[in-house]
């Protein structure tokens, strides 16, 4: 106890070293509550440092766990605290946390926190969609992004955030949403609604996303070409093969992205072709999209996989459904 005492101090410097981060994973019982009660003597600006870093370690580093001080950060009196909170939580499915999510979309004073919250719901959306979030969980997530979107007062960017969101659903009223929301005159629900169009998986808005490639706005650009991947567009491939040049850094690299998605001899030529010519940033994207379409065809030498002493494949756990 006195060495986590020690590593609290080290917290506590401007610049806190990198080894006293780590010793904050998988943090419970009274150490938790060690850091529970200095987390509050720390500056609103040393906090929003902290777990930005905390955020990056995590990021980076699948075996570091800071879930529980994220947790903490849901209750702090800073929304870029609270907020970060919420972002460090995005693998977490406890169901748990459905509630505190749903009553900082709801309520909570900040537009940042609840755009992040309406961002973090969307994991449990997919969930619903997936069957693995019992019905009434599951229609609590609904309502709240539902009430959120539907709320003329409400924040640009949270309305965004929530169509985005009840996108993953596979309900009817989903088309309603994403319709809605394309009809906006405001140019950025415009686009949160194409990129709402790829994440249902609707094979219905491939002509919609298709004719959303080349606007001017490099943000329906990037939106449209990410739809298109994620709806496998074959017919999008001639124009996404010249978007691997266009002008706006990420949308070219998200044409990258698209083109491996869709797959087929033409993307495929184009991802060979930009390993060789371009800028680093795309070449290294190419070869990644390359790697996956291989994976997905089924090309992959099988001696990357992990084999038992019978010879199978370690077989995935079943995912069990949350309660």
């Amino acid at each position: 106890m006195n060495e986590f005492k020690r590593t609290l101090e080290k917290l506590r410097q401007a610049d806190p070293p990198r080894s006293a981060l780590y010793q904050l994973s998988n943090l419970h019982g009274q150490e938790l509550a060690l850091l529970t009660e200095a987390w509050s003597s720390f500056s609103e600006e040393h906090r929003q440092m902290v777990v930005s870093r905390l955020i990056e370690i995590a990021e980076a580093d699948f075996e570091v766990d800071f879930a529980e001080i994220f947790k903490v950060c849901l209750c702090d009196s800073s929304a870029p605290v609270r907020a970060a909170g919420i972002e460090g939580l995005w693998e977490v499915e406890d169901i748990r946390l459905l509630r505190p999510l749903i009553d900082l979309l709801r309520d909570d004073p900040s537009s940042l926190v609840r755009e992040a919250a309406a961002i973090s719901l969307g994991r449990y959306a997919l969930l619903a969609e997936l069957g693995r979030l019992q019905d009434r969980p599951s229609d609590m997530v609904w309502a709240a992004l539902w009430n959120a979107f539907d709320n003329p007062k409400e924040d640009l960017y949270v309305r965004r955030r929530a169509a985005e969101s009840l996108a993953y659903f596979g309900r009817a009223e989903v088309k309603q949403v994403i319709e809605r929301a394309y009809q906006s005159e405001d140019p950025k629900m415009r686009a949160s609604a194409v990129f709402a169009m790829g994440r249902s998986a609707d094979e219905e808005w491939a002509e919609t996303v298709l004719s959303e490639l080349e606007r001017d706005d490099p943000e329906m650009r990037y939106e449209a070409t990410r739809a298109c991947g994620d709806l496998r567009v074959f017919e999008a491939v001639p124009l996404l093969s010249k978007m691997v040049a266009d002008p706006d850094p990420e949308v070219k690299l998200m044409a990258v992205w698209a083109l491996g998605q869709i797959g087929g001899p033409a993307a495929r030529r184009v991802l060979e072709i930009c390993t060789e010519v371009g800028d680093e940033a795309v070449q290294d994207a190419a070869e990644e999209a390359l790697t996956e379409l291989e994976f997905m065809q089924g090309t992959l030498d099988l001696s990357m996989l992990d084999f038992d002493a019978d010879g199978d494949a370690d077989p995935w756990e079943d995912d069990e459904e949350i309660v």
